[in-house]
């Protein structure tokens, strides 16, 4: 699966665990009640784009990462 901005954070986590980081920095609630990212970054007041980069980026760098 591709995550991107309509996915919840639930299922980032089982796509890409090594998001976790980002979402914890960021201080999301890992729950979020099925909402999507993009719902949540602006809820929160955080660019979705920036934070979608950060995961990209936490992605790219995860130790084993081939994708």
């Amino acid at each position: 699966m591709n995550c991107d901005l309509d996915n919840s954070i639930p299922e980032w986590l089982i796509e890409h665990p090594e998001s976790r980081t980002v979402f914890q920095a960021l201080g999301f609630d890992e729950s979020c009640g099925g909402k999507s990212l993009e719902y949540l970054c602006q809820q929160q007041g955080f660019s979705p784009v920036d934070v979608l980069h950060q995961l990209e980026q936490a992605i790219q760098s995860a130790p084993g990462e081939t994708k």
